[in-house]
């Protein structure tokens, strides 16, 4: 009898087929399936070795894996992913496993977990985080769905996933949507970490810098407390020259950012759920202006600035390395705080019991916001009293109260020689804030009282008892 395969793959752009690999390399057979044949089968003629099984079609696919099923999708996200799922349910058996592999948006999932659980199927909605190189050699994955499948997938997904410590970078995340929501998230984050470290280097470039001084730079920042994928590639980035010109890539790289969309999601999710968000909705609004190319370009020459970014440093450049440095760690420290008040807020509105410490723990290996000090994060989680901010846990207190000082200083630098800082700014308005006794929404609420009567509470008076002023004077006319 011919052997079935372990598990099934369907969709071979470069993230599916280094994902593939990956689950071959670990001892499981895999079937693969694409809706373009020829991929399907340059992709099995370049690996003759691996014990892999190619299928033209999606019913020889299908029999050819072992019961119960265990199919991963990896299209483009929305309809594409719908009809596939859509033509599998006719051709699977009861508590076969499909499983979405890809960005999707974590409603959708929602939604496709209830329809595949109506037809007898089980459902995973999967974010697998790290790339090509991730797919290929071990991603940070975060499934979501119900525990007992979890229990069914957890020998391949821990096989495959990457390893810090030992430690497998996957965990069953939650019931229905958690996976994806949290890899939305952890997009979000991510955002909001590059363009922080965006956000550094025009400050570096506009004071003078060369790119070889910033590859020196990115790199120490690297052997210390700031180790992460993230600032690693961009050492090696400002080293990498253009064999056609022998000019820096990085300097004939169009500045004009792309997105997929998961940025932009976690935004939206914020501000439904009423959670600040401000570092990674400025990364999101920094890449919405960075498209707009054309207009800046006009712009450039009607707008006027502090002559034209002409940088008047009054301190060493060692100096300035140093207070940038403190306000990207401060900075950073603020994009997870929000991120993870963001998942804390919606894991319990859907009843998902997150574990943040958990969570953490697996995006230190194999995503691309893997970095140092997560493993602080999930100290600061699994400790026996978790803080209800990560600003607020003792750690990353006492950075950001010694590093506020020169936070403030760059804010004010970048703002006075007219350097668009949107992440390091709205990072440090959220710490000021929220760490702020009092604000001025006192006047706002008077403001919404006088033009709609909707009332507001006293100092001088017991919380949650409402007033209204009725004789408000007359408008001026």
């Amino acid at each position: 009898m011919e052997k079935k395969s372990d598990f099934g793959l369907i969709g071979l752009a470069v993230m599916g087929q280094n994902l593939v690999l990956n689950v071959e390399s670990r001892g499981f057979q895999v079937s693969v399936y694409n809706r373009t044949t020829a991929t399907m089968t340059k992709f099995i003629e370049e690996n003759p070795d691996k014990s892999l099984v190619g299928c033209e079609s999606l019913e020889d696919f299908v029999q050819s894996l072992a019961s119960p099923r265990k199919i991963q999708i990896m299209v483009q996200a929305g309809g594409p992913v719908d009809a596939v799922i859509a033509s599998l349910i006719p051709l699977l058996d009861q508590g076969d496993i499909i499983i979405d592999g890809g960005n999707s948006l974590y409603t959708d999932t929602e939604r496709r977990d209830k329809y595949c659980a109506e037809a007898g199927m089980r459902f995973i909605g999967a974010g697998v985080s790290g790339g090509e190189e991730g797919a290929l050699k071990g991603p940070s994955i975060m499934p979501g769905g119900p525990a007992s499948t979890w229990e069914v997938m957890k020998p391949i997904f821990e096989s495959i996933s990457a390893k810090v410590d030992g430690e497998p970078c996957v965990v069953h995340i939650g019931e229905g949507g958690a996976g994806h929501f949290v890899k939305m998230v952890h997009n979000g984050i991510e955002y909001g970490d590059m363009q922080l470290i965006c956000e550094a280097y025009n400050i570096f470039k506009a004071a003078g810098f060369s790119n070889e001084e910033l590859a020196d730079i990115f790199a120490e920042w690297n052997d210390g407390d700031l180790e992460s994928f993230l600032i690693e590639i961009t050492a090696n980035i400002f080293k990498q020259k253009d064999p056609e010109t022998g000019k820096d890539i990085v300097d004939l790289v169009v500045d004009k950012a792309g997105q997929k969309g998961t940025g932009r999601w976690t935004v939206m999710g914020s501000v439904e759920q009423a959670v600040p968000f401000s570092t990674i909705a400025g990364s999101v609004e920094a890449r919405i202006l960075s498209s707009m190319r054309d207009q800046r370009k006009v712009a450039s020459g009607i707008l006027e600035g502090p002559s034209n970014w002409d940088f008047n440093l009054e301190m060493s450049k060692e100096d300035l390395v140093k207070k940038v440095r403190n306000a990207l760690y401060a900075s950073k420290i603020v994009s997870y705080a929000q991120g993870l008040d963001l998942i804390t807020k919606v894991g319990v509105e859907k009843g998902w019991d997150l574990q943040l410490g958990e969570i953490a723990k697996i995006w230190r290996g194999g995503c691309i916001i893997r970095a140092r000090f997560l493993n602080r994060i999930t100290e600061a989680y699994q400790s026996e009293t978790p803080p209800t901010n990560l600003m607020l846990s003792p750690f990353f207190t006492e950075i950001l109260n010694e590093g506020q000082s020169d936070w403030r200083e760059v804010v004010a630098l970048a703002a006075t020689n007219g350097i668009p800082v949107p992440s390091f700014g709205g990072s440090l308005s959220y710490y000021d804030a929220y760490r702020a006794e009092r604000t001025p929404a006192n006047l706002l609420q008077a403001q919404r009282d006088f033009f709609g009567a909707h009332t507001y509470e006293r100092t001088d008076k017991p919380e949650g008892e409402f007033f209204h002023t009725e004789d408000w004077p007359d408008l001026i006319s």
